[in-house]
Parts: C-alpha cells; structure tokens; sequence
C-alpha cells in the first residue's frame, strides 16, 4: 500500500474477538504454582482513579500476575493517583508525577474517572480534563472499542435474541482530535449581550488519514467490511473526513467500503446491529456510537478498550464509567477491566499467549454460571466483585485453545 500504519502494535492481530468455546472445563478451576522462571519483565502503570475504579484494578492486577507467573512474566506495578483521587492528593487532575509515570511504563492500565463530588469544579479541576491531558501525553490517536455478544450473555442484552444474538464489531474512534480538542472554544457574548459557549469541530488531513488506515487495516484482519460514520450532509469537517477515508480506500481493495450519517448509525445499531463488522469515526460520534453499541452486548461492564499511539505505551480501560452509586459496595463487574487486561498484553505488549489465558477464563467463568448483578439472570449464581476474580483466577490456570 502507499503508506503502512505506524501503531505501536507489538503483535498486530484483529482486536480481540471472544468466541465461545466448549464447556471443557468442568471441574473446579485450580490454580498452579509457577513453573518458569521469570524469562521477561514489564512495567505497567496503574491509575485505579475514582468510584469503583480501585475495586476492579485490584482484580485485574491479581490477574495479571497470576498469568505472568505461568507464562514466565514479571510484572513491576506502579500506583498512581488520577481524576477525583488526584484532585483530593494534589488539587490537579493529572499530576505531573503520574504523567510521568505513565509515559514511562511499558502500558497503563486505568480503572475510571469521575463523580458527583466533582461535578461542580471548573472544567480545568473536572475528573475528565484529567483523562484528556492523559490521552493527550501519551499521544494515543486510536481507541478501539470491541463489542461482542457473548452466547451466555444474549440474554441480557436488552434488545430481541434474534437481533443481538451474534453480534460482532468494533468501533474505531479518533481520539485526539475534533470538537474535544478543537480550538477556538471558551465562553463569550454574542451582539444581543448574552452569554454563548463555543467548540470547534476540526480534523486535519493527517488526523484523518491516520486512523482510517488503523481501521482499513483491523477491518482487513475480521471480515473485511469497514463502515465510515460522519455527518457530511451538514458538517465541513465530516466532509473533508469522508473525502480522505475515501481516497485511503485505494489503499486496500480487500476491504469494503461503506458510509453512514451518524443519525442512521445511531439508529441501525439498535435495528440491524450484525450489518456491522468495523466502523471508524471521529471523536464526539465514537464515543456516543461505542457506548451504545455496549448495551447489545447486555452490560457496559463487559467492555474494554485500548487506546494507541505511533509510539509510547497504550491506555488500556474499561469503557464503563466510576458508577459512584454502588464503589465500594463490591457491586462492581471486573470482567471489563480484566478483559482491558487481556488487551494489553496482546497490543500493548505483544504477549498473545497469556492474553489468550485470560480472555478463556473469562469464557470458563461466565460458562460455570457466575454472573455480577449487571449480568444476572435466574439460573446462574450471583456473585460480588471479589468473588468474580476469585472465579476468574480459578480458571486462569486451565489449558488454553490454539486458537479462539
């Protein structure tokens, strides 16, 4: 092709894909001692933030290092405060110190952001602000958002079987860019003397360009369809955006093209959500589309996300927010959070054997009939925060299949 795509891959495969495996493991799960010596080491960050964030970080790392001990990886976590947690530490939502940290750690993992105690601070002492100064520094441009209903899980989704039921895609979204970013923004009067607030929606073509040969290039590795979502009816920018997607299309005649307003999008992933295979938008749309598409797969707390750059480590997150209402309460679901795991090690580190371990825990956990609340239904046994990372580690230790 005319250009290649420069992401910090260490083994670039299609993003995740769980797939139903067989209900091999029917006796308890049993964890074993390690029996490798430690052959490579990785420093990963973790900014476990706010409301339940902490509880499913917690989890999640156990996971990790249960994975290393068996697949001969040592693992040197650093802890360090971000969002409300911060604000609370250092009056900033992004200290220097954990900045710092992350640019320097082989991957970061985050937990969640965010809560109704910091909901009136100015813009600049909000939770959020943090995340973005964070996606900023680490110079992540790609979020790649996998939805997958599972076959334990079709139930609880909260649209028709039929319709949910095989639902597989993933939603491509420019990070850095758009009206998140854009600039001029701020507050001012207009000639009638009140007061207006304004953002600027704005790509260049190097934004665009970039993120589409991310998406053409997963679309070519799953099923070859990839699905352009703008507003060019109305807006400038998405006109410019479908203009470049179309032009990089040359670029990889393997792959269908398609384009959808974002409206029509909105509205055929609740109507025909398996139409689907990848889709790649701007900022503002992927992350409203991404959210929704959550919810076919039954719960936002099943999905995780990884955010890459050309360079640097990853951010690896659940996509589910801090959920102040139940932190601490051991309400939490860390099936997300241990799936952004699994991310990290398979992108972010290149490390697809243990990240195979623990996408088929999650599949062996879920099969023996352990559901969080967000995720129950009658017939299944109804388990804590804790106990679902208990459930995880027990089955982490089982054989893992060539292939997914």
């Amino acid at each position: 092709m005319a250009a290649s795509v420069q992401l910090n891959l260490r083994s670039f495969k299609a993003p995740f894909n769980l797939k139903p495996i067989a209900k091999q493991f029917s006796r308890p799960g049993r964890i074993r001692c390690a029996a490798t010596t430690p052959t490579k080491r990785y420093s990963i960050t973790l900014l476990p933030g706010d409301g339940i964030g902490p509880e499913v970080i917690t989890v999640a790392k156990n996971v990790l290092k249960l994975v290393g001990s068996l697949e001969g990886i040592e693992f040197s976590f650093q802890e360090m405060p971000m969002g409300g947690a911060a604000l609370d530490l250092t009056g900033v939502p992004l200290p220097e110190e954990t900045l710092s940290a992350a640019q320097r750690a082989d991957a970061v993992l985050l937990g969640a952001i965010g809560g109704y105690k910091w909901d009136k601070n100015e813009k600049h002492l909000k939770p959020e602000t943090g995340l973005l100064q964070l996606r900023e520094g680490l110079k992540v441009f790609a979020n790649l958002r996998p939805a997958t209903v599972l076959p334990q899980l079709v139930d609880s989704s909260t649209l028709k079987k039929d319709v949910a039921e095989g639902v597989d895609l993933i939603v491509v979204r420019e990070l850095t860019g758009g009206i998140y970013f854009g600039k001029p923004r701020g507050f001012g009067t207009n000639e009638k003397g009140e007061d207006i607030g304004f953002n600027t929606e704005v790509y260049s073509t190097h934004e665009i360009d970039r993120i589409a040969r991310v998406a053409f290039e997963i679309a070519r590795k799953r099923r070859g369809q990839l699905c352009s979502v703008d507003k060019a009816n109305v807006l400038e920018a998405s006109m410019l955006w479908r203009k470049r997607v179309t032009a990089i299309a040359s670029e990889y005649p393997d792959v269908e093209l398609s384009h959808m307003y974002v409206d029509n999008a909105a509205m055929q992933l609740v109507r025909y959500p398996k139409q689907f295979d990848t889709i790649v938008t701007n900022n503002i749309f992927g992350d409203i589309l991404s959210d929704e598409a959550s919810m076919i797969t039954g719960s936002i707390g099943m999905l995780p996300s990884a955010s890459l750059g050309e360079s640097g480590p990853g951010l690896f997150e659940p996509i589910h927010g801090s959920a102040p209402d139940i932190a601490g309460q051991d309400k939490a679901n860390p099936l997300a959070t241990i799936l952004s795991a699994a991310m990290l090690l398979k992108y972010g580190l290149g490390e697809a054997n243990a990240a195979n371990r623990i996408e088929n825990a999650v599949l062996d956990t879920l099969n023996r009939g352990f559901r969080t609340g967000d995720i129950y239904s009658t017939g299944n046994k109804l388990v804590g925060c804790k106990e679902m990372g208990e459930e995880v580690l027990k089955s982490v230790d089982s054989p893992v299949p060539t292939a997914i």
